[in-house]
Parts: C-alpha cells; sequence; structure tokens
C-alpha cells in the first residue's frame, strides 16, 4: 500500500459543519506528522492555520492523498480537477447523500487512521469527456464524473436531436433531453429518469432519454469504449444547453454537435476496507433489510 505523507484537504465551502471537520482533520493529520495542505478557498475561512495552501491542479502535483470534506457534489469537482493526476481521492460525508464520501464524521479519526494504516482498497472511476462543435469547430469542452446532460434549459420545449454511437445511427428523437452517465452517475440524475443502477466496476455507459416523446424510447447500456455523438436539430429555435456534472453548463445552437466519450485518466477513490456498495444503496435508496430483521 502506499504511503500517504503530503495530504490535501479540499472542503466544500458555505458550511460550519465542514469547516469544524477541517479544524478536526488538520488536527489529526498533524498529530501524526503528516504534512496537511488546503485547497485555496477552505484556507481563507481558517484564519491563523499555518499550512501550506495551493489550487487544486497545484495539489494533484505535490500530494499523495486528497480528502474531500462536504458531499458527492464537492467530491465531483475534485475528481474533474484530480483525475489527471492520478492522486488517490478520500471523502467525508457532509453532505445528504454520500453516495462517493464514504466516512461519517462521527468515525472521521478512526476510518483515516485506517485508511493511513494501509487499511482500504481503491477503485478506478472512469470519466467522460464532451466536446461540442459548430461546423467543424470546437466551440466547448468538459469533462464529468457522473453525467453529461443535454436540456432545454430555461425554456419548457422539448428538443430535437439525432443520436449516433460508433458512427453508427441509432435514433432520431424528440424528448425533454438525454443524459449520458458512468456507473458512478448511474445512481444520480440518471436513476431519477428511470435508468440502471450500474455497479461501479463496470465498463459500460448509460443513455437515459428524458420523457421521450416516442413511448417505446428506453434506456440503454452500451460499451464503456463507445463513443457518442449527439447532433441538436437545426429546425429548433431554442439554444439547449449540456451540463457536466450539473456544475458546468455550454449554451448550445440549433445543428451543433455533441462528442462524448471516455476520457483517458481516470479518478483514483479509496475506499475503507468495510465498504459494501450495495450496503450504499439500500442505505441511501432505502431498500429494505434481511428477512428477520438482520441487517
Amino acid at each position: 500500500m502506499e504511503q500517504f505523507r503530503n495530504i490535501g484537504i479540499i472542503g466544500r465551502l458555505g458550511s460550519s459543519q465542514v469547516i469544524e471537520t477541517v479544524r478536526r482533520l488538520r488536527k489529526f493529520l498533524g498529530g501524526r506528522g503528516l504534512a496537511v495542505i488546503l485547497d485555496e478557498p477552505i484556507a481563507e475561512l481558517l484564519p491563523g492555520h499555518g499550512l501550506q495552501v495551493c489550487s487544486k491542479k497545484m495539489m494533484g502535483e505535490i500530494c499523495d492523498l486528497v480528502i474531500v470534506v462536504g458531499g458527492d457534489g464537492s467530491l465531483l469537482g475534485a475528481a474533474r480537477a484530480l483525475a489527471r493526476y492520478k492522486v488517490p481521492v478520500l471523502g467525508v460525508n457532509r453532505g445528504s447523500l454520500g453516495f462517493l464520501t464514504d466516512i461519517r464524521p462521527d468515525e472521521l479519526e478512526q476510518k483515516v487512521a485506517e485508511v493511513l494504516d494501509g487499511q482500504y482498497t481503491v477503485e478506478s472511476r472512469f470519466l467522460l469527456e464532451c466536446v461540442v462543435r459548430r461546423g467543424e469547430t470546437p466551440i466547448a469542452q468538459a469533462d464529468a464524473l457522473n453525467d453529461i446532460i443535454l436540456h432545454p434549459g430555461k425554456s419548457t420545449r422539448m428538443i430535437e436531436f439525432e443520436m449516433f454511437i460508433d458512427g453508427q445511427f441509432v435514433c432520431s428523437q424528440k424528448a425533454d433531453g438525454l443524459i449520458v452517465a458512468t456507473p458512478t452517475g448511474s445512481t444520480a440524475y440518471a436513476l431519477s429518469a428511470g435508468g440502471p443502477i450500474m455497479h461501479p466496476k463496470l465498463d459500460a455507459i448509460v443513455v437515459v432519454p428524458m420523457y421521450p416523446h416516442t413511448l417505446s424510447s428506453r434506456p440503454m447500456v452500451v460499451d464503456g469504449n463507445s463513443e457518442l455523438k449527439v447532433v441538436v436539430s437545426q429546425d429548433m429555435n431554442i439554444y439547449p444547453q449540456v451540463s457536466c456534472d450539473g456544475q458546468n453548463h455550454v449554451t448550445c445552437a440549433p445543428g451543433d454537435t455533441l462528442t462524448i466519450y471516455k476520457k483517458s485518466q481516470k479518478l483514483r477513490l479509496i475506499h475503507p476496507l468495510d465498504h459494501n456498495f450495495y450496503e450504499v444503496c439500500r442505505t441511501k435508496l432505502g431498500w429494505g433489510s434481511r428477512l428477520g430483521g438482520h441487517d
């Protein structure tokens, strides 16, 4: 197992609970003689901390481990910034759901100590990359760990588009939008739209139409190495948006083309040894427990 000596901390802004947890984490890591590096935004809320401060990009270059304190949204943002550097990421849950941020605040020191002592597993989670082209010219590029969504933006009208997979025509569709999700994102917006839950180890992409006009249109799971091309209809008079992880947004014009494919760099996500994907689903989604009342 890797030796973690330089530990980066990223925290969600706007939460006193996150600040309190970051303070605890800083004290605990310092007590073990480890170098602690704070992300610039969270460092501004900790006056007198006396620690090294850097950007997420620099954190990816100098840290052996990055701990994200917040919710899944905080980890999504960190993942997009850090995946290219192959630095492992560990999540502490101070959000509402926590599919990606495993560690509860009441077990912070215990679980982080286990990870530092080598008691952890590492998962590789792939990201998607989206390039928007106007004619032959790329006008925007963005990454997503969860999903890339084409939607009407502020308009209430349906979108018309054509979809191709690996160069083969799939369908022409009118719908409220289209969700293209990784296995990581299959438990997010894609699930709400009727898509399947996919185990994180699957090398697959799920394509979920949002309220399609054609009732026979259904979610589709394709190979993870597939390249998807979505062509926005020339005949529309609205300008739909592309949202990546619900955090980065690009406005498209009629006739624009979206090309979506797996990103070459993967996120290295760390879990404590007792992490269980099915237990997470059971807890977060309210599934029933085992017969006889046993967990």
